[in-house]
């Protein structure tokens, strides 16, 4: 067969984006010799979505949901993302977190069929070679990880591709990039996780991490090939190690098209919910001191971002970076200490020497805002919380931590010790809090809110580079689209926009993110209404072609 024939019969069937089993109408059945091979009923797109929910509501656990789901994304992909979109705030945590850690953590277990590209260290010379394997031609995004610190689950080596394939899954479903121009790779550069290389059934590369020169080539071989083969793709660093990701981000920023997610998009996010925590609360972003537990490359990034966004409201860069404090494992960061990262180093307090804990740092600073990506569960306890409200009277907390496991606190928790003066997002979905007998829900950062648009963004505004300028718009766009969503005065809205209504807010995030590309000069002249035709024309649609 050809590369532009039309498969047939069962081949037909075997095509994930052509397939649409009983949705073959008669006709189509006997043209393309499918007849026999399908049952007597025709059905349409939303019938087949209809059934397909109830089979997906008839598993009782998060895993075995997320196995259905996967093999209906391998079988037929425009009902999968159907049924995702027409379910997107109940299915978000089965197709990505928290279950798609358990899935990284046993994807050699439940592997069914192969999805993306594994790239392995001893090919890295033939990358360009094994970029031309790739199932579909164009591609507009590209999601890779090495699988070295995946969520809060550190080293799943070859497992990891459950994130690309996740991640890549809601760049469709709220984004609206089409599925056969999206690319998932593992870089598998080894593991160090001792039950993988011991389990005889690990699918990847069964040796150490490569480390120093021979995996600064691996990642630079990646590079040159996809600048060769997809000039123009943007591609997305994805669940790197801290030590990793921050100089990949700062090597390749200004050479491609690319972004980190857990740096940028976590920070974005939490810069949109903490956007909405300063208008509820009545204060200025420039007023607040900020206390971030965590000083990882997702936490710096959130610093980074929320900095950034001070300059512009007018304060100095000193005055800006004068609002953080940073606590990790060994205390509040000074100045003093050795083995800080040039990033880390930024924040580093000088005017401090002893490195004291969190619950000194928050009686001593008196924050208004307390934000966690440590990964240590439990870690805003009571004393602390309280602490933080008897000197501020709408405290912000975002326990941000990945998955839910890790989360530094319970919002149930939060409003307790807080009397319900709380300003909470996390990072992993918690229930809704009950307040004066009604439910509210609680906002979940999660980078749902900014990648996907961003992906439609460059997309659609053809653009040459993510800047920062583009990241802080599309969390300020992010604020907008939450406030626009809380339509009763009487209920305290959350402080994300509803995850259901993703699809229609990345439009206005998309459009925000586009016209700061251009002002950037990063992306060709548009105005505002040529941007939002052209936003809404990327933005793909699941349905079945006629």
């Amino acid at each position: 067969m050809t590369v532009n024939e039309f498969p047939r019969g069962a081949a037909l069937l075997a095509d994930p984006l052509r397939n649409k089993g009983t949705a073959f109408s008669l006709r189509e059945r006997a043209d393309h010799g499918l007849d026999g091979l399908l049952p007597a009923a025709v059905e349409t797109l939303d019938e087949q979505a209809d059934r397909a929910y109830e089979a997906f509501r008839g598993y009782d656990k998060p895993l075995n949901r997320h196995i259905y789901l996967r093999q209906l994304q391998d079988t037929n992909e425009i009902l999968f993302h159907r049924l995702v979109t027409r379910h997107l705030e109940e299915m978000l945590p089965v197709v990505y977190t928290p279950t798609v850690g358990e899935a990284c953590r046993r994807f050699s277990e439940i592997y069914r069929r192969p999805r993306g590209l594994f790239l392995s260290y001893e090919d890295r010379h033939r990358f360009r070679e094994i970029l031309r394997n790739r199932p579909h031609p164009d591609v507009d995004v590209i999601v890779v990880t090495d699988g070295q610190r995946i969520l809060g689950l550190g080293d799943q080596g070859v497992g990891g591709m459950g994130i690309p394939i996740g991640k890549l899954s809601l760049y469709t479903a709220i984004g609206g990039i089409h599925p056969a121009r999206t690319l998932p790779i593992l870089l598998d550069a080894g593991t160090d996780n001792e039950e993988l290389l011991a389990d005889p059934h690990y699918l990847g590369r069964r040796e150490r991490r490569v480390t120093g020169s021979a995996y600064d080539e691996l990642v630079e071989s990646l590079v040159a090939a996809v600048e060769a083969e997809l000039p123009g793709t943007l591609l997305q660093w994805e669940d790197f190690a801290t030590a990793h990701a921050r100089p990949i981000l700062t090597r390749y920023q200004d050479r491609l098209l690319t972004f980190n997610d857990d740096i940028q998009g976590t920070a974005a996010v939490a810069l949109g919910a903490l956007t909405t925590a300063t208008t509820v609360a009545g204060t200025r972003l420039t007023d607040q001191r900020i206390v971030i537990l965590g000083a990882g490359s997702a936490a710096v990034g959130v610093a980074d971002m929320i900095r950034t966004a001070m300059t512009d409201e007018g304060l100095s860069p000193d005055e800006a970076r004068s609002r953080f404090w940073f606590v990790d494992v060994d205390g509040l960061l000074t100045a003093s200490r050795d083995g800080l990262s040039e990033e880390q180093r930024v924040y580093a307090r000088d005017d401090e020497q002893e490195s004291y804990g969190l619950a000194e740092v928050v009686r001593r600073t008196e924050p208004t805002v307390l934000i966690g990506l440590s990964t240590a569960k439990n870690a805003f306890t009571e004393d602390i919380v309280r602490q933080m409200a008897s000197a501020c009277e709408r405290p912000v907390i975002f326990p941000l931590s990945n998955p839910t496991s890790h989360a530094e606190a319970d919002p149930a928790d939060l409003a307790r010790w807080t009397n319900g003066k709380v300003l909470v997002a996390t990072g992993s979905p918690f229930p809704p809090l009950k307040t004066d007998g009604r439910e509210v829900p609680v906002a979940q950062a999660n980078n749902v809110y900014v990648f996907p648009a961003i992906g439609l963004a460059v997309t659609a505004a053809r653009a040459t580079r993510v800047t920062d300028r583009m990241m802080v718009a599309a969390a300020r766009a992010v604020g907008r689209c939450a406030a626009r969503s809380a339509t009763d005065d009487a209920v305290p809205a959350p402080l994300l926009p509803p995850l259901g209504e993703m699809r229609d807010a990345a439009r206005e995030i998309a459009v925000a993110a586009g016209m700061a590309a251009v002002e950037d000069g990063v992306a060709p002249h548009a105005t505002e209404d040529e941007l939002r035709a052209a936003v809404e024309r990327a933005q793909w649609t699941p349905q079945y072609e006629r």
